[in-house]
């Protein structure tokens, strides 16, 4: 695997390598220990999650704050989302920048969203499915959120703003704080 920086801390652009032939291609999508070796970072994964969307659904801003805070591992199983991540850690340097990339089932890229962050996607294509591994376990409690349109953020979402399919709990998020 090939590690790239974000430009935000901790937060990585994962790019696997893929073995392509007549039947097909074939990769390691994760490798605990290769992570940690190239990454410096730790952590056990937990929990998987998979959704599946339509073109221009907007899913987040979503994070889980305190002792439930969650680092993820994305990557798009089917179809093409633009990936946002919003660092939220006050002590931070790069506290409150963001970072968008494209991640599709062609480019098979992954991001690393540490705890401390919140996350967020568009759907791009007409269809997108959707994987995370979480290294902590899902608290109604502990979930925070932000609005899609918080402008201190200022977010490209990159849909025409009449296709936005946004849920209600999502458009009753407020603005942008701390975790």
């Amino acid at each position: 695997m090939e590690i790239e920086q974000t430009g935000l801390k901790d937060c990585i652009i994962i790019r696997p390598r893929v073995f392509e032939d007549s039947r097909g291609y074939f990769f390691e999508s994760f490798n605990q220990n290769s992570f940690e070796d190239r990454t410096g970072l730790s952590g056990r994964f937990v929990q998987d999650n998979q959704s599946l969307s339509s073109y221009g659904v907007i899913r987040g801003l979503h994070a889980q704050a305190g002792e439930f805070a969650q680092a993820k591992l994305v990557r798009v199983l089917k179809g093409e989302v633009l990936d946002v991540a919003v660092d939220a850690r006050p002590s931070s340097p790069t506290f409150g920048k963001s970072f968008a990339i494209k991640l599709s089932a062609e480019n098979n890229l992954q991001l690393y969203i540490p705890r401390g962050f919140y996350h967020g996607f568009s759907v791009l294509s007409e269809t997108a499915e959707f994987f995370y591994k979480c290294d902590n376990f899902y608290n109604k409690a502990s979930e925070r959120g932000v609005i899609y349109n918080d402008p201190q953020l200022n977010i490209d979402w990159q849909i025409p703003v009449e296709k936005h399919e946004i849920s209600e709990k999502d458009l009753a998020l407020g603005t942008f704080l701390p975790l």
